[in-house]
């Protein structure tokens, strides 16, 4: 009898201590700060490369104007060697992504890269008496815009009026 009052023993020891390690663990959830909330993301200030792509590109390089204030935008980038390619990325009011993408590269690659293969639909859509046609099926659904010498591309995880209302929003002065 002696051997089974000692497993009796193991098992209320192994109890005890897994409840004491389960109230260790919930002080540490309850006094540990944690913060759920989606990180804030910093506004970029996107004039001085908007300037330097306008003055080197060899097309009409776009950006919003008149874009609402909810409209943060996040990423700016300019590569004249490459392309003379143009990035600028918002975050949008409900926290959706929207970029626009402008390029010399030839349309099937640089469409394929920006829209992250995306294909070609039969929709296509008016915006300021220009033809964009719409693109879907891949990471991100996208308005695009063929131009003589470039391509436009307003691409992301937003909706379709979202696209829209920043495709609306492009001037290239």
């Amino acid at each position: 009898m002696a051997g089974s009052n000692g497993k009796q023993k193991t098992v209320r020891d192994m109890i005890l201590s897994l409840g004491l390690i389960g109230i260790a663990a919930a002080l540490i959830y309850v006094f540990i700060p944690h913060d759920d909330s989606a990180p804030d993301i910093p506004r970029v200030d996107y004039r001085v490369e908007l300037l330097t792509a306008r003055r080197s590109a060899a097309y009409p390089v776009a950006a919003p104007v008149d874009l609402p204030a909810t409209w943060k935008a996040t990423s700016v980038r300019f590569d004249g060697a490459n392309f003379d390619a143009w990035h600028l990325g918002f975050h949008a009011p409900d926290g959706q992504y929207v970029q626009i993408e402008q390029s010399t590269q030839k349309p099937s690659e640089f469409i394929d890269q920006a829209t992250q293969g995306a294909t070609a639909t039969k929709n296509t859509q008016q915006i300021d008496g220009r033809t964009w046609t719409h693109y879907t099926g891949g990471r991100y659904d996208a308005l695009v815009l063929p131009a003589k010498g470039s391509t436009t591309v307003v691409a992301g995880t937003g909706s379709f009026q979202q696209l829209t209302e920043m495709a609306q929003a492009l001037r290239t002065s």
